[in-house]
Parts: structure tokens; C-alpha cells; sequence
């Protein structure tokens, strides 16, 4: 699946099952929680943190597509592009980063 037929998908199912898209100040405190979520279980299992009892079941890709379903659902309400949005945000990188990593003391010991 390429990124925009995922935008598609989920504005369809949005629009089906959803109902409706939740208002845009509300999607942006629903990624935060995935987000959390996903930081959550990256302490517990490659931190320092240990899992709990009630951690048991939590599944890592579950959590980071509930992240990219609510960041797409953002971009389709702000009618963002996002396989065009991260083309010119790699471009972007590679000018601005172009030396910038190679020359990185803490990257290349």
C-alpha cells in the first residue's frame, strides 16, 4: 500500500465506519496519547523500565500504526499530501544534513 492509497483507506473508513472525522484539536491530543503509548512500551522494552502486569498484551506495531492511522487522519483533515509532504522533507534533509552526520564525532568514533 503506498501512502496516499492509505490516505484514501482511511478517509473511507473514516467516513463509513468512523462517522465522521473527530475535530482537529481533538486528533492532536489523540496521536499524543498514541505517541505515549508507543514511548510506554519503548522504556519497558528497550529502557530501563520493567513491564507490568497490566503491560502484558501491549503490542509495539499495534501502537505505531495507531500513531500513523491518527497522523493520517490529520493530514486528510488539513489536506496534507503526505507522501508529498515527506519527498520534500527528505530533500530538506539531505541539503541540510548533507555533511552534518558524516562529520559527527558521536556517530563515526
Amino acid at each position: 500500500m503506498t501512502i496516499k492509497e492509505a490516505q484514501e483507506i482511511v478517509d473511507k473508513w473514516i467516513n463509513s465506519t468512523g462517522i465522521r472525522y473527530f475535530n482537529e484539536l481533538t486528533n492532536t491530543a489523540i496521536l499524543m496519547e498514541e505517541v505515549g503509548e508507543v514511548a510506554r512500551i519503548m522504556a519497558r522494552q528497550y529502557g530501563e523500565q520493567s513491564f507490568k502486569k497490566s503491560d502484558e498484551a501491549v503490542n509495539l506495531a499495534d501502537e505505531m500504526a495507531d500513531v500513523f492511522f491518527v497522523l493520517i487522519c490529520l493530514a486528510n483533515q488539513t489536506g496534507i499530501d503526505l507522501n508529498e509532504a515527506l519527498i520534500k522533507n527528505l530533500e530538506k534533509k539531505s541539503i541540510r544534513d548533507a555533511d552534518r552526520h558524516k562529520n559527527n564525532e558521536k556517530l563515526n568514533p
